[in-house]
């Protein structure tokens, strides 16, 4: 099977220039000019048109069971947004396992959540749930069968503490591998929270405010410092939210320390506390919560500037009518998460390139080309090259649309972009060679995605 794309403006990490892609087998097989129509089986003219790599998300909590509640996204429902949204790819991080299980237990385990459900390529994260010399052990069998990276929390029941993530940083260093943190100072969260709920004080903008900026802040700067002591072991900061934490990463890189990557995600960019104080605020709680203007106005120029190297959702909805309501008297109660992984790829056109927050080179190098390089993806994907998967967006930059839960495609019964006017949509998507969006409509196969082993870090992705 031959598909030629003619015409369109490829966009890559460093430039834009306008070129014809000739897909075969699933791979890119040659991009140039003038790529003749003969010997084809199918010609998309992308004229007047963006032509990106797929998108990829790092971090997303598809069908996950966070104890009070389970994402209402299975990976079937899931992944057909992410698709709708421009997204080839995702990288998932399994939730928590019964107490004591090894990190192969919930990799069995969301092996079968999988099967025959996800429609896009897919990989997951392990989790360390605690530490002893078997798990330390098992961090390289599981790089071994495809899995190279780990989450470790610094908050929440399974957390671990300075002297067990320093025993995983020290042996992911040894293996290649890189370790996500979730940073916040558990104790003075759990300490904020009670004293809250003790003053009456339960409604969701408390929710912020038992989790202000320095929690988040005096967490990445340990995990910075723990890191560094295990010889600038690859750490990987997920969802940093405030200007603080984004200091301290720019301290530390002054102070000479190598391998820091640093998510964030669109809601940090662009939404505010403010929607606790709406009626439907509980829409919005999540961990780490949503800050004020000037930290959303940071990060815009962390991510221009390139302190952060990536931007994921965080994905993990539940429904407003349902389980939401579980903290309708208490924000305690709520479960944490919101949806966003249909909406972040045009979020990120519209209110970054379009309003020249960041440049289009910007945002495939942060949402394509550096996850596919830090975690192991790249060069099967996030680049459009020869040899690469056929793997692509086209994008149309004539057209506008409004964000609303009409036009999602995931199971949860809102969007937190509810109205949201959008410069530009997306024409088509395309994976491993075949069309699976149209329009907004998903017309791929369901169980179709494809477990992607990936790769340890190479000395060329490492900065």
């Amino acid at each position: 099977m031959k598909i030629l794309i003619k015409n369109g403006m490829i966009v890559s990490d460093s430039e834009t220039y306008q070129a014809d892609i000739l897909i075969e087998d699933e791979k890119v097989k040659w991009i140039g000019t003038d790529l003749p129509k003969t010997d084809v089986d199918t010609v998309i003219d992308a004229e007047g048109k963006y032509v990106i790599p797929g998108a990829i998300d790092v971090h997303t909590h598809m069908d996950i069971d966070v104890g009070i509640a389970r994402a209402v996204d299975d990976f079937y429902d899931g992944t057909v947004a992410a698709a709708c949204g421009g997204t080839t790819s995702i990288v998932d991080h399994m939730g928590f396992g019964p107490a004591g299980v090894p990190l192969h237990y919930q990799f069995n385990e969301y092996k079968k959540l999988t099967e025959g459900k996800a429609v896009i390529d897919y990989g997951f994260h392990g989790v360390a749930q605690h530490v002893d010399d078997d798990i330390i052990a098992e961090l390289e069998t599981m790089a071994e069968d495809g899995i190279p990276s780990v989450k470790a929390y610094l908050t929440y029941g399974f957390k671990l503490n300075d002297a067990e993530v320093l025993q995983i940083l020290k042996k992911m260093k040894e293996i290649g591998g890189v370790t996500a943190f979730h940073c916040e100072n558990h104790e003075l969260v759990e300490y904020m929270r009670k004293k809250l709920v003790e003053e009456g004080k339960t409604a969701p903008i408390y929710h912020a405010k038992s989790r202000p900026n320095l929690v988040e802040a005096e967490a990445v700067e340990r995990v910075l410092k723990l890191a560094r002591l295990a010889g600038d072991a690859p750490v990987y900061i997920v969802h940093l939210s405030c200007k603080e934490s984004l200091e301290a990463v720019r301290e530390a890189r002054r102070n000479g320390q190598k391998n820091i990557f640093v998510e964030t995600c669109p809601q940090y960019l662009l939404l505010t506390e403010e929607c606790y104080e709406r009626e439907d605020g509980l829409k919005y709680i999540m961990s780490p919560p949503l800050r004020t203007q000037a930290d959303c106005d940071a990060l815009w120029e962390g991510l221009a500037d390139g302190t952060i190297q990536v931007v994921a959702t965080d994905h993990c909805p539940f429904n407003y009518g349902i389980e939401k309501q579980m903290g309708k008297d208490d924000f305690t109660k709520c479960p944490n998460g919101a949806p966003g992984v249909e909406e972040r790829l045009m979020l990120l056109y519209s209110e970054g390139v379009v309003k020249n927050r960041i440049s289009f080179q910007k945002l495939v190098e942060t949402l394509c080309t550096n996850p596919a390089k830090i975690y192991g993806l790249c060069p099967q994907k996030g680049v459009l090259q020869p040899g690469a998967d056929g793997d692509l967006v086209v994008i149309d930059p004539k057209k506008e649309s409004v964000i609303t839960k009409s036009r999602m495609h995931g199971a949860a019964d809102y969007t937190g972009y509810e109205g949201w006017n959008i410069n530009g949509e997306i024409d088509m998507v395309m994976q491993r060679g075949r069309v699976i969006v149209k329009e907004n409509d998903f017309v791929g196969e369901k169980g179709a995605g494809q477990f992607i082993h990936r790769h340890t870090l190479k000395a060329e992705d490492i900065n």
